[in-house]
């Protein structure tokens, strides 16, 4: 499942969002940080299935100051700019592979589908670009963020993610939602979306050749609660519309939706290493 699995989500609701991370550069611990928990996430199967699976992701975070962070969900980066108005630098993530027995989360626990038999796995991929981040508004209240992304391995597309976060506080809690948007290049939507002829085949679904354009567009939302001073829960979920070159993939028309959703909860705590 793309918020999930493709970590670009998730992009999307980010389990257990990293304490450190939450404020502008100013409000950022000092020194090494660690942040342990857990997400329990229920969506799509994969990237347009209509069925559902159940995830239990480890949610491992690590962070320099405003400089550095690594964790599954955001990736690897490096803060080359970083001030309360503007983050940017290089970013590495991981899209998990698509399995064709079950649809191929590492970390499933309940659920599967097998639609998507006799079109092959795809394996694992990386991807590198650069992010771009602005905050405004009184307080730092809006986030605006744009990612590009060249992918190496189990596709080799260039995807562009763009979105735009309100955060509010609720008393103690931190309340963010917004919208966002993917494209992405015809090499990725071919390698996920495309139909070749031995797949048409295997899987009696028609040939299809999968253009480059949008990917997706959606709506997120997260509520962390703080438990205490070093550790939350995030309740989380979205939902997002595939764009027409990846609805039109008789993938989709036939055995998927257009419509994606996820919800999830998720705990963190944070420590000082």
């Amino acid at each position: 499942m793309r918020l999930a699995l493709s970590v670009a989500v998730l992009a999307l609701g980010q389990p257990a969002l990293a304490l450190a991370q939450s404020g502008p550069p100013s409000e950022v611990p000092d020194g090494w940080t660690m942040q342990l928990g857990g997400a329990l996430i229920a969506g799509p199967a994969w990237q347009g299935s209509d069925d559902t699976a159940a995830s239990l992701f480890p949610d491992v975070r690590v962070s320099y100051g405003d400089r550095f962070f690594a964790s599954i969900p955001e990736g690897v980066g490096y803060n080359l700019v970083s001030s309360d108005a503007w983050r940017a630098g290089p970013i590495a993530k991981i899209r998990f592979g698509r399995d064709e027995e079950d649809g191929g989360s590492p970390f499933r626990i309940s659920g599967e589908s097998d639609e998507l038999r006799g079109l092959g796995d795809i394996d694992a991929a990386g991807e590198v670009g650069v992010f771009v981040e602005r905050r405004f508004g009184e307080g730092a209240a809006w986030r605006l963020r744009g990612e590009v992304r060249q992918g190496f391995g189990g596709h080799e597309g260039v995807l562009a993610d763009a979105s735009l976060t309100y955060q509010t506080r609720l008393g103690a809690t931190l309340v963010s939602m917004g919208p966002r948007v993917s494209l992405a290049s015809e090499d990725y939507m071919q390698t996920y979306f495309g139909i070749d002829p031995a797949q048409s085949a295997g899987a009696g679904l028609a040939v299809y050749s999968a253009d480059g354009g949008l990917l997706s567009y959606g709506l997120g939302a997260s509520v962390i609660l703080p438990v205490s001073r070093n550790s939350a829960v995030t309740v989380f979920g979205s939902v997002e519309r595939l764009g027409d070159a990846a609805a039109d993939s008789p993938l989709i028309r036939e055995r998927g939706s257009e419509t994606q959703v996820t919800i999830g909860i998720g705990y963190g705590f944070r420590f000082g290493l």
